[in-house]
């Protein structure tokens, strides 16, 4: 149900798996109507699902197992970048043929890749599907506003970038400056600073999936222009966690499935390997958080 102006909440699916590290179909169904309960505005799949830790054919999976079980009902974006064009022409492909509504794609980062490779590498998925592209600016990825421009200029398709360059309101704000008329801009990184993004011309998030009524809480709030509000939910609710989450690299992964786990969604918190578990102080205070937000 690809629309012309994507805005809102899009969450990042996790990926839920079994006692066996396989992914749990029954889970990742319960997740996506979880958020869809919340109201939000679309759902995505990208590196906050671990799709590096994913097979091309559990890829495939997920993505149809996701568009089938949202029916329509909101966007769905799938990530769908790789470390060639030709590979990343494949991922949009096989997500296209299995009803994703967008794609995004951050540049390679294997190989160093100077602006003309990039630019191609964009152009080559921009002529290969028909579905809007979102570029993914990242901190080791960085795409500027300015030759975000330039991307565009070239590629049919790219309609959106999603920012999360440090820092990322700065960015976000540098981004709507320089390539506003031609893009419209997400925020990323968590959420953390989603009102600030706001304030500076974005028009959406994608932020963990775990707390989604919090993170619509605030696009309301925002929307009818109760700023109030707005901060006392990020201040509340979105937080607490997110400092936990951002404490080492993966613990994004082991804090937002746990508490999914505990709030009955998913059945395991299992993260594939090699990923640092939390150490023990970590899942005190996460679960200290749990206990304070969503206990009896």
């Amino acid at each position: 149900m690809t629309q012309t102006t994507m805005r809102g909440v899009y969450p990042i699916l996790v990926t839920p798996y079994d006692e066996s590290f396989q992914v749990d179909d029954d889970s990742l169904q319960n997740l996506v109507e979880f958020n869809l309960k919340a109201g939000v505005h679309g759902l995505g799949v990208a590196l906050g699902s671990e799709i590096i830790a994913l097979s091309e054919a559990e890829r495939g999976h997920v993505t149809r197992l996701v568009v089938q079980q949202v029916r329509g009902r909101v966007p769905v974006v799938i990530n769908t970048g790789g470390p060639a064009a030709e590979l990343a022409v494949l991922y949009s492909r096989i997500a296209e043929a299995n009803g994703a509504d967008a794609l995004m794609i951050r540049p390679p980062t294997f190989l160093p890749a100077g602006p003309d490779q990039i630019i191609a590498y964009y152009r080559a998925v921009s002529e290969a599907v028909h579905l809007p592209i979102f570029i993914q600016d990242t901190p080791e990825t960085p795409v500027s506003g300015s030759f975000a421009r330039k991307i565009v200029e070239r590629c049919e398709q790219v309609r959106y970038i999603k920012v999360e360059s440090l820092p990322p309101a700065y960015q976000v704000g540098r981004a709507v400056a320089d390539c506003g008329d031609l893009l419209a801009v997400f925020g990323g990184a968590g959420g953390s600073y989603f009102i600030e993004e706001l304030r500076r011309g974005a028009v959406g998030t994608m932020p963990g999936c775990s707390q989604p009524e919090a993170f619509v809480a605030v696009w309301d709030a925002y929307q009818r222009g109760d700023d109030k509000i707005a901060r006392e939910a990020m201040t509340r609710w979105v937080a607490p966690v997110n400092r936990l989450a951002s404490q080492a690299p993966g613990a994004f992964y082991h804090v937002h499935k746990e508490i999914l786990r505990q709030r009955g969604i998913i059945r395991t918190s299992n993260v594939r390997g090699p990923v640092t578990p939390l150490d023990e102080m970590t899942r005190r205070e996460l679960q200290q958080v749990i206990d304070e937000l969503y206990g009896s």
